[in-house]
C-alpha cells in the first residue's frame, strides 16, 4: 500500500511540474560555479558561497534521466535525485524552468524569495515557480543524512540544473 502511495505522489508531482511548465517555462544561462561530470554517473557538485557556507558541506545533484516532452514542444523533464549530507547548506540559487521536490529521507529547510523559511520531512513536498530564486536550501540535522527527488520542467537542453546567482 505504501508503495501504490508513493507512486501516485510522484505521479502527482510530475503532473504538477508539467503544468507549470505549459504555465512558462524558462531557461537561464549557466554558471561556472558549478561542476558538471557526464557519463552514466553523473552529477553536479555545488560550490558554498556565503557567510559561513563554505565551511559547510555542500550539496550533490545526480541527474537520473531527461526526457522530451513529445506533447509540450521544446521542453523537457528531468529528475534528478539531491543528496544533503549532514549540515549540507545550499547558498541562494535558481533553476531553469519549473521544480517540484520531494523529500525521500531526513529533513530540509528551504525558502524562497518572498515566502517564510519551511521545514520539510518525508514525503513533503515543495513547488518553485520558474525563474524564482531559492534563498537557501539546507540539511535540518547536523548528523543525518537528507536526499530529495527534485522534477525540473525546462526547455530542451537538459543543461544545468542549478545556477547560483
Amino acid at each position: 500500500m505504501i508503495e501504490v502511495a508513493s507512486a501516485r505522489n510522484l505521479a502527482l508531482l510530475v503532473v504538477a511540474a508539467i503544468g507549470s511548465a505549459l504555465l512558462g517555462a524558462a531557461m537561464v544561462e549557466g554558471n561556472p560555479a558549478i561542476t558538471i561530470a557526464s557519463g552514466p554517473d553523473a552529477h553536479i557538485h555545488m560550490i558554498g558561497a556565503g557567510e559561513g557556507a563554505s565551511a559547510r558541506p555542500t550539496t550533490t545533484v545526480k541527474p537520473l534521466s531527461c526526457e522530451k516532452l513529445p506533447n509540450v514542444p521544446g521542453h523537457s523533464i528531468t529528475t534528478a535525485l539531491v543528496e544533503f549530507p549532514p549540515n549540507a547548506y545550499t547558498p541562494r540559487h535558481r533553476h531553469p524552468g519549473a521544480v517540484t521536490a520531494f523529500v525521500l529521507s531526513g529533513r530540509l529547510r528551504s525558502q524562497l524569495e518572498g515566502g517564510p523559511a519551511g521545514t520539510f520531512g518525508k514525503g513533503q513536498t515543495w513547488f518553485e515557480p520558474p525563474g524564482t530564486v531559492h534563498l537557501f536550501a539546507e540539511n535540518a540535522s547536523a548528523t543525518e543524512p537528507a536526499e530529495l527527488l527534485a522534477i525540473f520542467v525546462a526547455e530542451d537542453d537538459c543543461g544545468p540544473l542549478t545556477i547560483l546567482d
